[in-house]
């Protein structure tokens, strides 16, 4: 067992030394002070790890690293929640998570499964489709192919799947049942799942235009109604809550103008590096876009000088990392991920008082996208610039110009005002 001073104190120490984890406790806590972690982060992250031996030897749980994502699963979701074990003990489902979290990361990776099952093949070959030829994101493959397995599964089995066996009557039953459980919205995920799924093999050479025709149309309610955007005042006060003379504060509002100002997605702003950015051109160079391209959008003056300030009085000066958004705590000298972005800005609606109109950073997207259209900017030129692939997604700004719908509006007929 270890003899690390942080061990000194630690209240369940026994925990550990009677469970299976004492051979990791020494490198785990190196690869927390090699993040920065404080001492008093890092003795709570132990007890968490106590805690989860403990729950082992009661239960009889034999310790296996290659189950061992499981083993934390049933933890976090079956324990935690109805913890009786004797105080004290580490029993934040917040820490736990967090500290079992970097276990694993300790772990060696296992090996990957033979595919043998007919059906497991053909989604592992529509995956790499989806993801190498399409460009689509990590999330919405997934999702893809959860849909597509669900009915493959249905119409074959253990079988291998054979388009031309489909009948239109499988689809119908197949959207039949999920139409009981899911809403429009997610009927129409379904829908877009499976078109991709036949479209795909359409190249491989099956005939699926039959197919893609017999898919149900679902109504989408969305576009009956306006989207959500910042007014003018709105997007003062919410600009205004970011303190300047705070180093996240430079940082977040930096953020904040990339988002309105380009359009950015959160996670575009994530791949930002160092040298994304040409200030003699006043470009800025963005990848780990949703369709996988590296593109070139001009940086505004207003955007440059955020992002100047931040680096000059903001950026921490020992990083290393080469990402323009990094972390100001611990694990330091990483870059920002998606969620504390996301945070970052929702913690500004709050302060500026728009929490309970606004959230997440799509708003911000789309608020600069409306700008741009009241601006005189073409429906084309909105899309280049939110690298929108069909014009059809922009269209829907054009139906937030109030203003401009109202000047082309013909007169009612008799109204003399």
């Amino acid at each position: 067992m270890p003899t690390d001073p942080c061990l000194a104190t630690l209240v369940r120490r026994d925990w550990l030394d009677a469970g299976p984890l004492g051979h990791l406790i020494d490198p785990y806590i190196v690869a927390l002070r090699g993040q920065r972690y404080g001492e008093r982060t890092i003795r709570g992250y132990v007890g968490c790890l106590a805690h989860f031996c403990h729950w082992m030897a009661c239960d009889a749980i034999a310790w296996s690293a290659p189950e061992a994502v499981s083993l934390v699963e049933r933890f976090l979701r079956d324990h935690l929640p109805t913890c009786v074990c004797p105080v004290p003990c580490y029993a934040s489902v917040a820490s736990s998570g967090a500290a079992l979290r970097h276990l694993l990361k300790l772990l060696p990776a296992s090996q990957p499964a033979v595919l043998t099952d007919p059906v497991t093949v053909e989604l592992e070959r529509f995956g790499q489709y989806l993801s190498s030829t399409c460009g689509l994101a990590p999330v919405t493959c997934d999702r893809r192919l959860h849909i597509v397995g669900c009915f493959l599964v249905r119409a074959f089995g253990s079988r291998a799947a054979t388009v031309s066996q489909i009948a239109s009557v499988q689809l119908d039953e197949f959207f039949a049942e999920l139409s009981t459980h899911l809403q429009p919205a997610s009927l129409r995920t379904a829908c877009n799942s499976l078109r991709s799924y036949f479209r795909y093999r359409a190249l491989l050479g099956d005939s699926t235009a039959g197919l893609a025709a017999a898919l149900p149309r679902v109504a989408d309610w969305q576009r009956t109604t306006l989207p959500k955007v910042l007014s003018d005042a709105e997007l003062e006060a919410f600009l205004a809550t970011f303190d300047l003379t705070d180093p996240v504060g430079l940082r977040d509002y930096a953020i904040a103008r990339c988002l309105l100002d380009l359009g950015l997605r959160g996670q575009e702003v994530t791949y930002l590096t160092l040298e994304s950015l040409d200030w003699r051109q006043a470009t800025l160079t963005i990848s780990g876009t949703k369709s996988k391209r590296v593109q070139q959008l001009p940086l505004p003056a207003v955007t440059g000088e955020a992002i100047a300030r931040y680096l000059r009085e903001g950026r921490p000066t020992q990083s290393q990392n080469r990402a323009l958004f990094v972390r100001h705590r611990a694990p330091f000298d990483r870059p920002l991920g998606v969620p504390a972005i996301r945070n970052a800005m929702n913690r500004a609606f709050v302060r500026c008082g728009l929490r309970d109109r606004f959230c997440n950073t799509h708003v911000l997207r789309r608020t600069a996208a409306t700008r741009l259209h009241r601006a005189g900017a073409s429906i084309k030129e909105i899309a280049d610039l939110l690298r929108h692939q069909s014009l059809d997604t922009a269209r829907v700004y054009a139906r937030v110009d109030l203003v401009g719908l109202r000047a082309v509006a013909m007169p009612w007929p008799g109204c003399t005002s």
